[in-house]
């Protein structure tokens, strides 16, 4: 019973998506909103009882298959927070088009249910458990547009290059299993093969660990996907996929490398410099040659992942808190500058090219203010949030002794903030392809204004968040 009270929101939200299910299913054709109401309010509900069973230590249940502490609850609370913004984002997308897609959000249940559990693992299986559950949901939300070979397309690409780095992370954990000979994350890292004979193929597990997480993640070489995806599947879909499960990788790093084998931190540091690097360099650069807007955000979006992965190659508990702040922030950013998107389409216009934020500044200058200070912070500006959050990391890494590398990302923030600035000189400077007044919901307006004055607030103040982040990272001190 003790272990049962310590993942109460976890089993909440299953029985509430269950509960969503039905509801939709039995719900009247002519009511289509009757499925949203009851995903928002069940995300709230979880949101409630994650504040109300805050944990003040750490805990173990199920004979160590799921580890709660208080890292995990405010990641899990930023990801409802998320998961219930994209609801709102979306339901304004679908109905301007004309689209019924209840399935939406039964499916961000799902996928929340999957992020929460891996945020909350604390062995092998649980990890994987989590990731499958969030994979399955996502490959089916990306295939939503039944009509769409697009989308199609994307689902098939998503599908088949996520099964081939499951494979991989599986078989690393099978090769950490086999010489450890325990799938508890506490455990392994107290194994003593891990520094005896059986070093070199632990060694060989975590290779295929970091492929697995780099997948999730979305950094190069095991970005392929991500391009196509965030173009190719309906914009609030992306606007989920670049949220949200950026949290529950970004746990994914910490419950398997930090927490799995701390005692092989400078092996697997030296793979995310790898990755770190090429990252930052192939996603800012190929970002510039980018006319889709979907499609430069997802180049952003690999460049952004290079710089959050500069804080765990700290090693340090300052750096994983560097790190935490900026995926946070970053899933803020991503957000907002989808329901800008979302903000100017409507029923025949996706609204995907740069060119259709031509003049939006004049169109409504509340909202080009509210996207200026999004795409100012993507781009690391002072006083934004986004700079906050480069600052953080870089200044982990110097302090960790790897100026050189904080010199790279210093170099490619800069050739990044081109194509940020660019959208910024179509919204304020060009004149609009369409003076029409802008078509949205009052939902919508409100959900956008809030995203971006939180980014904005957070800029302003980052110590609040950094301060959290910091108190939730300093058990992993060492």
């Amino acid at each position: 019973m003790v272990d049962i009270g310590l993942i109460i929101p976890e089993t909440t939200l299953l029985v509430l998506a269950c509960g969503v299910l039905m509801v939709d299913v039995f719900r009247s054709p002519n009511a289509p909103g009757v499925t949203f109401w009851a995903a928002v309010i069940s995300s709230l509900l979880v949101l409630a009882q994650l504040a109300f069973y805050f944990p003040d230590g750490s805990y173990v249940a199920f004979s160590g298959q799921v580890k709660i502490d208080a890292m995990g609850a405010v990641l899990k609370a930023f990801v409802m927070v998320l998961s219930l913004l994209s609801m709102f984002y979306a339901r304004d997308y679908f109905d301007k088009r004309g689209e019924a897609a209840s399935e939406f959000y039964l499916l961000v249940l799902f996928a929340t249910l999957g992020m929460v559990v891996l945020i909350s693992a604390g062995s092998l299986l649980t990890v994987y458990l989590g990731l499958e559950l969030l994979s399955l949901s996502l490959y089916a939300l990306v295939a939503l547009r039944r009509d769409s070979s697009t989308s199609a397309e994307a689902a098939m690409k998503y599908f088949i290059l996520g099964a081939i780095a499951s494979g991989m992370l599986l078989y690393g954990m099978s090769m950490l299993y086999g010489v450890s000979g325990t799938l508890q994350l506490d455990q392994l890292a107290n194994a003593v093969p891990l520094i005896g004979k059986g070093r070199l193929l632990v060694v060989f597990g975590i290779v295929f660990l970091v492929v697995g997480i780099a997948f999730k993640v979305g950094v190069v070489p095991f970005h392929m996907w991500l391009p196509d995806v965030y173009q190719g599947a309906s914009t609030p879909v992306t606007l989920f996929i670049g949220s949200a499960p950026k949290l529950a990788a970004f746990a994914m790093t910490m419950r398997l490398l930090v927490e799995g084998v701390p005692g092989l931190a400078a092996d697997w540091q030296g793979m995310l410099m790898i990755l770190a690097v090429l990252s930052m360099s192939l996603g800012n650069i190929v970002a510039i040659a980018q006319t889709n807007i979907k499609r430069m955000l997802a180049y952003s979006t690999i460049a952004h992942m290079g710089f959050m992965l500069l804080g765990i190659i700290a090693a340090t508990a300052a750096g994983y808190a560097a790190s935490m702040f900026y995926v946070i922030v970053y899933a803020l950013m991503s957000m907002g500058a989808f329901g800008g998107i979302i903000l100017l389409c409507n029923a025949n216009n996706d609204a995907d090219q740069l060119d259709d934020f031509r003049g939006l500044a004049k169109r409504s200058p509340w909202f080009g203010f509210i996207l200026l200070v999004i795409i100012f912070s993507l781009a690391g500006i002072p006083p934004f949030a986004g700079f906050w959050a480069k600052w953080y990391v870089l200044k982990e890494i110097v302090d960790a002794g790897h100026v050189w590398l904080a010199g790279v990302g210093v170099f490619f923030s800069i050739i990044g903030a081109y194509y940020y600035l660019r959208l910024m000189k179509l919204m304020f400077f060009d004149d609009p392809t369409d003076n029409s007044e802008l078509v949205a919901t009052q939902d919508l307006k409100l959900v956008l204004s809030v995203n971006g004055l939180a980014i904005f607030l957070v800029g302003i103040l980052p110590g609040a968040l950094m301060a959290i982040c910091v108190v939730v990272t300093l058990p992993y001190s060492g």
